[in-house]
Order: C-alpha cells, then sequence, then structure tokens
C-alpha cells in the first residue's frame, strides 16, 4: 500500500558535484563580451552559475556562439539562455559520442559510426554518413578554420578524411600515423592542426599540403586534450595526459618548457586556453575545475581559482554550527571539506591528513606516503573554534586521532592517541568513535580495545581513562557527553551501555542490551539517545530515566546513519536497504519512508530544520532534501504496517520548485483539517475568542469618553469663496435653481423614537421560545459603545420593559449553565447591573432572577479558585524545592 500525496521530505538540489568525466566546453558572449565556461556533471549542465537538468547522465557536450549542445544515450539537447532546452534532435540509434558545432548546423557522431549533420532551427537531418567500423571508426571531429564547409575527421586506424558536408564529398584522406586518434584541435595559424595519438605522440601537420610540421611525445599514455595559448605573445600548446599531468610545449624552440605534475588527480578531460589572456581551465573525473594563470618565470602555471568536491565518495557529514550554513564532509579521498549551502563561494577546504606535512608537501600527490587513511567518524564544535582545534577525526584503522581547525582549513596541530604507543605502532588496534564536548575543551575518543580516553583540545594532553585499564570488553561502537559536561555514555560489542562521571571517570550505571550496539547518536537538549543495532533495530534511551524509551524495527540492512531533528521529536535513520525512515518519537510511529537508488551511507539534519543532508554509495554528491512540513500541509499519521515505500530521485544541481504541493494536498483524503469546537466538554469553563478590546473596558467607558472629550470646542471653518456650479461640457452654462417643494415638518414623528433594536426583538422572542444564542451572537458582534447603548434600552425609561430585562438576565444564566463566553458573562452582567441597580431593586421577579445568578457565579468560582490554588502551590513548591 502507498501513501497518497507527497511525503515529507523532497528532493532539493546536490552540492560538491563540479565536473565528470566529459570535457568542458568555452564559449564567448558578443554583448556580454564574456567568456562562459559550462561543464556537464551527472544530469545537469553548469554554466557558472547557472544549472540546467536532463534525464540522464550527459555524455557529450559542446558549445557555439549562442547554444549549448548536450547528449546523453542516442538524444541531443540545445539549451538556449543558459538554462532551458529549446530544441531536441532523435534520430541516432546508439549513444552518441562526439559533438561538432557548424554554423547553422550542429554534427554528432555515434559509437555505431553513424554521423548525423542537424539543422539546428528546424531539427531535421540534413545529412546522415555511415562509415565502416573495421575501416574508419571515428574517432575525433573538427572544423578546420577558414574551411568553408568542411570537416576533419579523426580515426581509432589512425587516417584521417576531410569531407564537404554541404556536397558530401570526400575531399582528402590521410594516411596518419597507424596510431589511433584521441583528439584534433586547431592551431593559431590557418591550415594547421595538433593531432593527438594513443601512443602520447602529438602531431602538428599542415593539411593544405599534407606535411608534418612538428613531433612531440609524452612518456604518460594517450593524449587526452590539446589546447594553444594565443593572442598574448606566447606560442605554447598544452597537452593532457590520463594520469592527470599537462606538458607545456614551446612552439618555436620545439621543445617541452616544462611540466605540471598532479594537476588532477585523474585524466584531464578537458583543456582550454582562454583567447587573449594568460589563463588555461581544466576539468577532470576527479569532481575539480581548475583555472590556472602564468604569470612566474619559468613558464609554469600556479592555480587562480578553482572549483572542487570530493574525488572519491563521501563517508561522513555532519552539519557545522547552528546556522545551517556549513556542512562538514569527509570522503574515501582522505580530505575533509566544508560545503555551503547558500553559495559555493563559501565552500573550503580543509585539505588532506597526512602523518607529517613538510614531508608530504616535499613527496607531492602521487608520492605521499605520509597521507592518512580516509576519516571515517568526526567530530565537531563552534565553541573556541577560533582559539584553538575545533574538529577531531578518527581515521579508517588507524590508531591516531587527528585534530583539524576550521577557523585555519587545515589540519591541526595535535595527534591523540594513548601515551604506551607513542613509542611503537599497533597494527590491529585502531581509533573507532569520537565525541567533543559542547564547551569545545575536551575530546573523548573509544578504541577497538575498548578503552576510552579523554584529551585536552587545546594541549593535546591526555586526562584520563574511564576504567581501571579499560571502559568495555569488546570494541567501543560509539561515546557521547552530554550538554552539560556531566556524563560520559560508551556503547561495546559486547552488549553494554555505560554511564560514566565525565570529571571523576567513576562508573555510575550500566545496562544490558538486547543485541550488540552499531552505533549511538545523543541529541544533547533532550538527552534521548538513539542507538543502533546489529540486527537492524533501533532504540531510544532516556539519559535521565535510563530506561529505554521507544524500540523500532523495519530495516532489513545494516543502519548506517541516524540523525535527530532539532526539536527531538523525529528520529531519521538510513540502511543498506536503500530506505531512509523517520519515526515520531512522541507518538513511537514510523510517519514517513522513501527508497533512493543507492543506500544513503551518512545522514545530517540542519539544525533549524530546513534540511536534511545525504550521501549515497558510490555517489561523490551531497544530497539535500526539504523539510516540506516548514511550507505546506503534510500528513504526520503513523504509516500503515502493509505500507510499500516509493523510489524518489536524488536531486540536480538546480534547485528544485516543490510545484506539486497545491495538487497532493487536494488529492490527499486524509489530510482533513481539523477545526477546534467551540467548548470542549460541557464541564470545562471555556472563554471566548474575542480580543479584550470587546469587553474588558465595558464599566470604564465613562472615564474613556471623559479622557477623549476635546479641550476645545470645534472651530467653523472659514466660509469658502463662492462660485455659481456650473453644467459639464463644451459652452459653460449656469445650472439652474430648482424649487423646493417639500417643506420639512417641524412635527417630531414619535414613531422613530419608539423604533425596537434587533438585540430587542431577539430577546423578546427569547422569552416564548428560551433560545438565546441568537441574541447572545447578536451581542458578540457589536463594539462597546454599541453594547453600553442596547443594555441602556432595556429599560423602562429607555423604551424597554421589566419583560425584557429579565429575558437578558436568563440569557445571563444559561452562558453561567453551559459554561462558555465566561468571561463575556462577567462583563456584561456587570456592566448591566452598573446601569440599572436602582430598578432592580424595586422589582421582586428581577431581584429574584438576580440572586440564582448570584448562587452560580458563586459555585462556579469556588470550584474555579480551587484549581488555581493547586497549580500555584505546585508551581511555588517547583520553584523553592531541592529536586
Amino acid at each position: 500500500m502507498a501513501r497518497e500525496g507527497g511525503g515529507l521530505f523532497a528532493g532539493f538540489r546536490v552540492l560538491g558535484r563540479f565536473s565528470g568525466h566529459v570535457p568542458h566546453v568555452l564559449r564567448y558572449h558578443g554583448r556580454h563580451r564574456e567568456f562562459y565556461l559550462a561543464t556537464a556533471v551527472g544530469r545537469s549542465v553548469h554554466t557558472y552559475n547557472v544549472s540546467n537538468a536532463l534525464p540522464q547522465d550527459i555524455t557529450c557536450l559542446a558549445a557555439d556562439r549562442m547554444l549549448i549542445f548536450a547528449s546523453y544515450d542516442n538524444i541531443l539537447h540545445a539549451f538556449a539562455r543558459n538554462k532551458e532546452v529549446v530544441h531536441t534532435y532523435e534520430g541516432h540509434k546508439a549513444r552518441i559520442h562526439l559533438l561538432q558545432p557548424f554554423g547553422d548546423h550542429v554534427i554528432s557522431v555515434d559509437v555505431d559510426n553513424v554521423l548525423i549533420v542537424w539543422n539546428i532551427q528546424s531539427e531535421e537531418e540534413y545529412l546522415q554518413m555511415d562509415f565502416d567500423k573495421a575501416t574508419f571508426a571515428v574517432s575525433a571531429v573538427l572544423h578546420p578554420s577558414t574551411y568553408l564547409n568542411k570537416i576533419l575527421l579523426g580515426s581509432e586506424q589512425g587516417s584521417l578524411q576531410l569531407w564537404n558536408i554541404r556536397s558530401n564529398k570526400l575531399l582528402y584522406s590521410f594516411p596518419g600515423w597507424h596510431l589511433a586518434v584521441t583528439t584534433l584541435e586547431q592551431a593559431p595559424a590557418v591550415d594547421v592542426v595538433a593531432v593527438g595519438l594513443v601512443s602520447g605522440h602529438i602531431i602538428v601537420h599542415n593539411i593544405k599540403f599534407d606535411e608534418t610540421l612538428m613531433k612531440f611525445q609524452q612518456d604518460w599514455g594517450p593524449i587526452t586534450a590539446i589546447s594553444f595559448r594565443t593572442a598574448d605573445g606566447h606560442p605554447v600548446m598544452a597537452a593532457g595526459s590520463p594520469i592527470g599531468h599537462i606538458a607545456l610545449w614551446d612552439l618555436e624552440e620545439k621543445k617541452l618548457m616544462c611540466q605540471m605534475q598532479d594537476a588532477h588527480s585523474t585524466a584531464i578531460a578537458g583543456m582550454s586556453f582562454v583567447p587573449g589572456e594568460p589563463l588555461l581551465i581544466t576539468n577532470g573525473a576527479d569532481n575539480a575545475i581548475r583555472v590556472w594563470i602564468f604569470d612566474g618565470p619559468g613558464g609554469t602555471g600556479r592555480v587562480l581559482r578553482s572549483r572542487m568536491g570530493h574525488s572519491a565518495p563521501p563517508t561522513k557529514i555532519r552539519y557545522h554550527g547552528q546556522n545551517g550554513e556549513q556542512i562538514l564532509s569527509a570522503g574515501q579521498d582522505g580530505t575533509l571539506q566544508s560545503f555551503s549551502t547558500v553559495h559555493e563561494k563559501f565552500n573550503k577546504s580543509l585539505g588532506r591528513g597526512s602523518i607529517n606535512k613538510k614531508k608530504s608537501k616535499k613527496k607531492g600527490l602521487k608520492l605521499d606516503t605520509m597521507a592518512l587513511p580516509p576519516i571515517t567518524v568526526f567530530a565537531s564544535e563552534v565553541a573556541h573554534q577560533s582559539d584553538w582545534d575545533s574538529i577531531v577525526a578518527c581515521h579508517q584503522g588507524y590508531i591516531t586521532c587527528t585534530t583539524w581547525n576550521y577557523q585555519k582549513t587545515s589540519m591541526g596541530a595535535h595527534k591523540l592517541k594513548p601515551e604506551e604507543f607513542s613509542k611503537h605502532k599497533p597494527i590491529d588496534i585502531y581509533a573507532t568513535s569520537v565525541d567533543i564536548t559542547s564547551c569545545g575543551n575536551f575530546a573523548v575518543i573509544g578504541l577497538s580495545t575498548g578503552q576510552v580516553d579523554v584529551y585536552n583540545m587545546q594541549s593535546g594532553i591526555h586526562r584520563g581513562r574511564y576504567g581501571k585499564e579499560r571502559a568495555h570488553e569488546g570494541a567501543v561502537r560509539g561515546v557521547a557527553v552530554d550538554g552539560l559536561n556531566q556524563l560520559v555514555i560508551t556503547a561495546g560489542s559486547e552488549g553494554l551501555i555505560k554511564f560514566w562521571k565525565f570529571k571523576t571517570k567513576d562508573l555510575v550505571y550500566s545496562t544490558e542490551l538486547s543485541s550488540s550496539p552499531s552505533g549511538i547518536l545523543l541529541h544533547r537538549d533532550s538527552g534521548i539517545l538513539g542507538i543502533a543495532f546489529d540486527d537492524f533495530s533501533i532504540s531510544v534511551l532516556d539519559i535521565e530515566t535510563r530506561k529505554i524509551v521507544r524500540t523500532f524495527s523495519g530495516h532489513h540492512g545494516r543502519i548506517n546513519d541516524m540523525t535527530f531533528s532539532p526539536d527531538g521529536r523525529w528520529l531519521i535513520t538510513s540502511s543498506m536497504d536503500c530506505t531512509i525512515k523517520t519515526w515520531d518519537l512522541p507518538s513511537g510511529c514510523l510517519i514517513d519512508c522513501f527508497l533512493v537508488d543507492s543506500a544513503a551511507v551518512s545522514l545530517t539534519m540542519s539544525p533549524t530544520g530546513d534540511f536534511l543532508a545525504s550521501t549515497h554509495v558510490d555517489d561523490l554528491g551531497i544530497y539535500l532534501w526539504s523539510n516540506r512540513s516548514l511550507y505546506s500541509l503534510v500528513s504526520l499519521r503513523p504509516l500503515p504496517a502493509d505500507y510499500e515505500p516509493s523510489m524518489v530521485t536524488r536531486p540536480s544541481t538546480c534547485p528544485v520548485q516543490d510545484v506539486d504541493v497545491a495538487g497532493d494536498e487536494e488529492t490527499c483524503d486524509e489530510m482533513i483539517e481539523y477545526v477546534s469546537p467551540e467548548q470542549l466538554g460541557e464541564q470545562l469553563v471555556t472563554l471566548s475568542s474575542l480580543p479584550e478590546s470587546r469587553w474588558k473596558n465595558l464599566l470604564s467607558l465613562d472615564v474613556i469618553k471623559k479622557k477623549n472629550k476635546p479641550r476645545e470646542p470645534p472651530k467653523v471653518p472659514k466660509s469658502a469663496p463662492f462660485f455659481i456650479p456650473t453644467v459639464p461640457g463644451l459652452i459653460p452654462r449656469y445650472i439652474a435653481p430648482e424649487e423646493e417643494n417639500d417643506t420639512q415638518s417641524k412635527v417630531v414623528n414619535l414613531g422613530v423614537l419608539a423604533q425596537k433594536s434587533d438585540f430587542y426583538i431577539h430577546l423578546e422572542e427569547a422569552l416564548s421560545t428560551n433560545e438565546y444564542a441568537a441574541p447572545l451572537n447578536l451581542l458578540k458582534s457589536l463594539g462597546p459603545s454599541h453594547i453600553e447603548i442596547e443594555l441602556r434600552g432595556l429599560a423602562p425609561e429607555g423604551g424597554g420593559s421589566m419583560e425584557v430585562m429579565l429575558s437578558f438576565l436568563r440569557m445571563i444564566g444559561m452562558m453561567l449553565n453551559k459554561k462558555y463566553n465566561f468571561e463575556l458573562a462577567q462583563a456584561y452582567l456587570a456592566l448591566f447591573l452598573k446601569l440599572h441597580l436602582k430598578i432592580l431593586l424595586s422589582e421582586p421577579n428581577l431581584l429574584e432572577e438576580v440572586s440564582r445568578l448570584s448562587t452560580q457565579l458563586e459555585e462556579t468560582w469556588i470550584h474555579l479558585r480551587a484549581l488555581f490554588n493547586q497549580s500555584l502551590c505546585v508551581l511555588t513548591y517547583m520553584k523553592s524545592a531541592l529536586l
């Protein structure tokens, strides 16, 4: 059974994705006079700073003066204005792997060796050419400068062909160099083309005379990209390699000028010099885009600016701080990075863990034997982060824990490990869990041997150990410190949860669990501890009573991570069964569940409650899911036992607008808006919902009128100038005076004075029907002054009668009997007694009704006073008693 309507979380966007294996494209916008860089990231095209989403991952990218062309599988799309698909080209039977804009046309080549020339505007095929894979498998395509209607094709067999697209003729065939062509690039000189080969050779060839001008060779494997530096007086050619190195060749002296090693940690996917500027843009599958500037001696480049994320999937993410704007992420590439949910420019990279930073810098990235293993668990705290290190991390299979400085964006000064292992490194002992106190002064670290140690974050000095030798018999699966540094909670693989005094290190309490825990998470504000077990169940423990208060089961795989909502009402869990579930702690029920195509490895909830962040298996991004309960009506009812979660597509880098919210609300039958009744129970004294201004000042109206009385009498305005009224039109004419036929009578009509009000009429009718709802509702709709006028009119001298006054008192009696509109009954009765006290004393019927009302009021007030006194007594005790 599936739930109708939307779930609790909706995909928003992904962070930390900047580049992929598809080469970038650089295009110049003439009107803006700017260069735009476009990269393919999964299903999206990034044009800094705009994203566009396609249904599947992009496999090829190209651009001309106005459009960006992106293909996935066998379909080609054209983007305009950097954000919308304006053309779609369908006709290929296989995946497209080469694109070439060509004036009013665009050329695409698929893996089946079919070349199609498309008309950009009409989206029709202009020409289709089939090549034999055995003799000419197209591997590169180029439009040579000044060669009208001609394209140059490179092949895996090594030969090149020059074709005229307009006449569909083969003009010339180049024999090649018997090695597969990987890339073709136009040189600044006309008729000259650079050819990159799979052997690492670069051939600078004149295609007009079929002559080889220069020949270079790289020892790093096939040539992946070529670019020429133009228009600034430096004849330089840059060539990329599969291992991330870049070679810069001097074309005048025909020799290698310099090398840029480890420009990327993976193959150089795309490379292009910015025309007229000493800037080189590179991107690679390591999820990085870098802009290099050549302004130093020796011709080598330095990084001017970059956008980079994790080059390997993240393993742990946590929000840093209380503003919900920074997410700390540890990846399998060994780096610790901070991603901003606001803008990419606020991203930080804290670098890679190293045993010795100086030696690591000398050896370089590839030969670094000092690099630490990837971070598995970390904890951070913003308190004192400007004074000393504020992050502590455990590394995979490593006993030493490292500290990191968020302010300096670098690895910290201390390496925390027990003193007995300071001289030698144990093989099978490693740190398993870590936590940092809310004050930022201490770090608590658990080891696989069962030891739990405390270190000072400022000095890195060991401050004690829990237990005589070790805290647990088995490996420590989790440690947590409460918000006031009173308790330390540890969980061991033997199935015990232990509570320790933080300062004295004494054991306070120990409880045995039903199964071995795999991890714990503490919500410090509410004192709730979440425990994940190896049998895929979850328990929630209250650290004040030290008892398990909730137990949840429903996952069918190992629980990877847990996170609490900021108010502690929800526990959100992720598992290897690819589900993300939300448990409501007060009701103890599952309120939301959805499937993703890849299991979530880590979860964290924003401190502001607006986003849930997740990382997934074999994925480089951090995915944000918006909390729909903040901006729309979402059902939080328990899910049925036979609920089948639906598959939810992970968001792309473009923020998703939740446009289906209104439709979901209309179609969801279970979302019935609750309307509060006028009175919850007949025995409960209920007040009205009217504002105080309607009833609170009824007894003080004469004082208010006296205060509001003007000090000076109103002055007669000065007489305006005399104008004879005219008739509108082109010709001015005066209005003829009207004769006054109806003379005003000076005799007063007494019927007007004797007219009864609606409230008066309703009270008269209620004498016979005994229904007082109509006069009460009418009185509730009136203002204070109007209410006073109506009550004055009930007396005989005001045009009323004794019967109507009796009816009013009965209406007050009905309100006291039903115990609703209680404060209105008091206010109306007080005003009535103030206005008509002399008349009541002279009328026995009215006096009898008033005495009956007095008895009712006294009984009700005695009951209320007893409740008030009891509540005040309990409150005073709670304030003064030493609990």
